[in-house]
């Protein structure tokens, strides 16, 4: 249990201590900060803890904003410091500071603590009230600390006196360069009143403010697609508090939805309009409930690291299951259409590899300016292109309800032939876009940014070798994506037109992995290198594809299904390990699943020996491919994300 800790006697009528007991701690008054400084050093350092002024006035959700979210260390409100095991230690070195001064009867630090007979604290110090626009953006961290916040009083940086105490140990903390956070609570007040007056002028703007109505706005997320926010986010967030009142947690919800997912895959699977209608309303029903579990996390601040793992992965697992569903509902009807769905899910992944390489490219890029960005930030104030360039994108939304819709209505090959050509066209728009910026872009990449694409590209021992050979060598060729360009163009040309049982695709998928070396022989810091991954991506994932679509081997596009589903699962796990700052998966797993080139290569090899002749042999090899990268992937991925410690995140960017 955390544990909350008042700065002084409790105001008579507050309703601070049960405000504070709600969100779950246990509360301890002290009458200094000395006997703060006691009662902090009898928590045990594994706990979260809390001090408090006892004059705080606000709303009880700006107290769960500021003292309450786990993916920060540190949080502050006017009043309000919470601080989490890792801040302890300099928390615990700021009050021990501030007690001395205030036993060698220093004055200042005499003002810090806040006992009612204190030195006024001025003003009350509130959330500036900007609307209830502002309100949504309530659970994202400030982009800086809030310039009112006050400075400590220690020995070795005179200033004047802080108004409180807990405002005093967030500016010392952060003077140890301890990221505190400082919730931006828009409408929300948070205040520190001096005087009968403003205690009740503070009250009043209290009980203006519905902190519910609040609350339940700042759960919906502030960037989201169309169809979300003005056909989902509705009466989803009354859903994220049903389920945060009966215990229920983001998690649960969020396995809710994939079982869901997977009941409407295996609806669709039936191949009867009674099946597809069903699919379709479930897949929707899912979707709310993917919306829910976030806006859940948000309501609740039940951030986790388990939960951004499950969010993120669960939301492919349940598309790209659904896709087989439907492809198995067509064969029961006679049509097969497993090409179209694996060509969906190869096309939908690269679409995402290209966000990620992108954002991984230039998100901490210097002198990060494009007069095509300038361009797109003015369009960003006309209200209708907003929404137009967010649909036009096929966000998740948008996309599972054309699915959902197309399903019940008509039939699979017309709902894969819709999401081909709809994706492919937001590819060609996303992509266009982000290559015009980067070639009118002045930026210097960082060393961490090149070091992120190298690990997106997946290179195993063959590619590495080769990188190690050509790097005195190799030039760049106006950055590397043209090697890996020309390899992907040899390769995918011979795994289409070459035969099979020759060894020209063979030789292909060789040329392809020196390629693949010598396209990250030297750091990817070109304007153009945040391309090598998705190339790469669609190099093996298109070679699977076109050899499973050629083979004569009954069977063998849904092995390949199989096999590019668990390929991408590890991509994706890279890719989350890489935003949530944990690093990319370890090199033993990545020489063990062969590296991309490797997998390649080993595909080209089998179809050479097993996809000709009308036997099992290339299926069988696929499937067992597929299982071994599956079941090494997936429990090296489990094992890191339930153990690790990697940071609680919850993904507020652009909806996938």
């Amino acid at each position: 249990m955390s544990t909350a800790i008042l700065t002084g006697p409790p105001v008579p009528g507050s309703p601070l201590e049960g405000d504070l007991r709600s969100l779950g701690f246990e509360v301890r008054t002290a009458a200094d900060p000395r006997e703060t400084a006691a009662l902090l050093a009898a928590v045990p350092a594994g706990e979260r803890v809390a001090v408090v002024d006892p004059r705080f006035v606000g709303h009880r959700h700006a107290l769960r904003l500021a003292l309450t979210d786990p993916r920060f260390p540190a949080g502050a409100a006017p009043g309000a410091l919470t601080a989490r095991p890792e801040a302890r230690q300099g928390l615990t070195r700021a009050l021990a500071a501030l007690a001395a001064l205030a036993a060698d009867g220093d004055p200042a630090a005499a003002t810090a603590a806040p006992a009612p007979s204190s030195t006024p604290a001025g003003p009350a110090q509130t959330a500036s009230p900007e609307g209830a626009a502002s309100a949504a953006e309530s659970a994202a961290p400030a982009e800086a600390p809030a310039p009112s916040a006050p400075a400590a009083t220690l020995p070795d940086r005179p200033a004047a006196p802080a108004a409180t105490l807990p405002d005093a140990l967030a500016a010392a903390l952060e003077d140890e360069g301890v990221a505190v956070h400082r919730p931006e609570l828009g409408s929300l007040v948070a205040a520190v009143p001096v005087g009968p007056q403003a205690r009740k002028e503070t009250r009043d703007a209290v009980a203006a403010v519905d902190d519910e109505a609040v609350r339940l706005r700042s759960a919906v997320k502030s960037r989201d697609g169309f169809f979300t926010t003005f056909f989902i986010s509705p009466y989803s967030r009354y859903l994220a508090r049903w389920c945060a009142r009966r215990g229920l947690t983001p998690n649960q919800v969020t396995t809710a939805s994939l079982v869901t997912a997977l009941v409407a895959a295996g609806c669709a699977a039936t191949g009867t309009r009674g099946g597809f209608v069903a699919a379709g309303l479930l897949l929707l029903f899912s979707f709310v409930l993917d919306c829910t579990d976030g806006q859940l996390a948000r309501y609740s601040l039940q951030y986790s690291t388990l939960g951004a793992w499950l969010d993120a992965t669960f939301d492919r697992a349940k598309e790209y299951a659904y896709y087989a569903g439907l492809a198995l509902g067509a064969a029961r009807g006679g049509d097969d259409v497993w090409a179209l769905a694996l060509g969906a899910m190869v096309l939908q992944t690269c679409r995402h590899v290209v966000d990620f390489s992108f954002n991984e490219a230039n998100h901490d890029a210097t002198a990060n300016t494009s007069p095509t960005a300038a361009l797109s930030d003015r369009l960003d104030g006309v209200g209708w292109t907003v929404w137009a360039r967010r649909m036009i994108v096929l966000p998740i939304g948008e996309r599972w309800a054309m699915i959902a819709v197309l399903t019940a209505l008509t039939t699979p090959r017309v709902v894969f032939s819709a999401l081909l050509i709809g994706c492919s066209f937001a590819a060609l728009y996303t992509t266009a876009g982000r290559v015009l910026r980067s070639l009118t872009r002045k930026a210097s990449r960082t060393d961490r940014a090149a070091r992120a694409l190298a690990d997106l590209a997946d290179n195993g021992a063959l590619a590495q070798a080769a990188a190690k050979v050509l790097r005195p060598v190799a030039r760049p060729l106006g950055g590397r994506t043209p090697y890996a360009l020309a390899g992907a163009a040899v390769l995918l040309a011979a795994a289409a037109a070459a035969p099979l049982d020759g060894p020209l695709v063979v030789l292909a998928a060789v040329l392809y992995a020196v390629a693949s070396g010598a396209a990250v022989a030297r750091p990817l810091k070109g304007a153009l290198d945040w391309l090598v991954p998705p190339v790469l991506r669609a190099a093996e994932y298109g070679t699977v594809l076109a050899l499973a679509a050629r083979a004569d081997a009954p069977g063998a596009l849904p092995a390949a299904f199989g096999l590019v589903a668990a390929v991408a699962y590890h991509h994706y796990d890279t890719v989350y390990r890489i935003r949530g700052d944990a690093g990319a998966p370890p090199a033993w797993l990545v020489r063990a699943l062969g590296g991309q080139e490797g997998r390649t290569l080993l595909a080209a090899v089998l179809a050479a020996l097993l996809a000709t002749g009308g036997g099992d042999g290339f299926p069988l090899a696929l499937t067992a491919l597929a299982g071994a990268v599956a079941l090494l992937g997936l429990a090296e991925s489990i094992r890191f994300w339930v153990s690790s410690g990697a940071p609680a995140v919850h993904d507020e960017g652009e909806p996938a």
